[in-house]
């Protein structure tokens, strides 16, 4: 079993204790919050037995073998290093840090403590993930990606009429390329690489966060077209072409259909079935590395978040979109 401490006691924490609870390896120990009166109502759904709120006391508690991170993105490199300090694995929510320098710095402590680090990005380790890139020769010379991820947010409403909330406060390092287009951006970046250019366009918010964008990514021989947004809704489904067919995939952000159309109008399902909730997979492949101890997923890996991290810097840069990270 192993132990694990959570910061953040939101939605997103639930559905990763649920899901990891699946794996009968995982066993949640201790809930950390700003304040006790939460703190404990939410470790009481869990019978957690540990609440804090400090963080180095959680951190440096015996009954804690790793951290799951769920805060708002800007307090996402520091909680991780205070934890790694203590000799605790970490599995970090994406976007796993504000910027390139954060995410090196957090990187350098997972390897002086020699612990593991993980960004929590589901969809690249679920099932039909690995069809995704299993299936990929059979589309002969690959010419485009193209991935959107557009969802009208319930808090654009409140923003609207005035009450600007975390999701689009730039204090949290929110808004739309963080939030949702990492879920388009991280997934290219697995299976081709990391482009030779970017050029990114978005609308800022009054705010100073980003309500939409979109990303241009070139290769040698193919590009990447990315949309992402908080404040439109989007059905298209995500395509990777090839010259000899297309592969079409329900949901870039949560894979569960994936088909081959191929130029003779055939159609082939390559859809593997999927038993446990999407955010399983994540907690399955971080609690088996810590146990095979190895300090660096193959598929989220340490490379792939840098990488993505730079790009989404480098888009943010050009639409003029900063954080207090930034500046630092």
């Amino acid at each position: 079993m192993i132990r694990f401490g959570v910061i953040g006691t939101n939605w997103i924490t639930d559905r990763f204790i649920q899901s990891a609870m699946e794996t009968d390896q995982f066993a949640l120990t201790a809930v950390y919050s700003r304040t006790e009166e939460k703190g404990r109502s939410f470790a009481a759904q869990y019978d957690a037995p540990e609440v804090f709120t400090d963080l180095h006391e959680m951190a440096s508690s015996n009954l804690v073998d790793a951290v799951y991170i769920a805060s708002p993105n800007s307090f996402h490199a520091r909680q991780a290093i205070i934890c790694m300090n203590h000799g605790k694995h970490v599995l970090c929510e994406k976007p796993i840090a504000v910027n390139s320098r954060e995410l090196q710095e957090m990187i350098e402590s997972a390897k002086e403590n020699d612990v593991l680090l993980m960004e929590a990005l589901k969809s690249t380790l679920m099932p039909n993930f690995r069809t995704i890139k299993d299936n990929l020769y059979k589309l002969g010379r690959i010419r485009r990606y193209f991935a959107s991820y557009c969802q009208y947010s319930s808090r654009y409403d409140a923003f609207k009429e005035g009450t600007v909330l975390n999701a689009f406060n730039p204090v949290y390092a929110g808004g739309s390329l963080m939030d949702l287009g990492i879920y388009c951006l991280y997934p290219v970046i697995c299976l081709f690489g990391k482009p030779h250019t970017v050029q990114a366009s978005g609308v800022l918010l009054s705010s100073g966060v980003d309500g939409q964008g979109s990303m241009v990514l070139q290769y040698d021989d193919m590009d990447g077209i990315i949309m992402h947004s908080k404040i439109t809704d989007s059905y298209l489904p995500a395509e990777i072409q090839g010259e000899n067919g297309t592969m079409v995939i329900d949901k870039i952000s949560q894979p569960y259909d994936v088909k081959i159309y191929y130029k003779d109008g055939t159609i082939e399902n390559l859809t593997r079935s999927q038993v446990f909730q999407p955010m399983f997979y994540e907690a399955q492949e971080f609690i088996d590395l810590i146990q095979s101890g190895v300090r660096d997923s193959a598929v989220n890996s340490h490379e792939v978040s840098l990488a993505v991290t730079e790009i989404m810097e480098k888009a943010r840069r050009q639409i003029g979109l900063e954080y207090g990270a930034d500046l630092d």
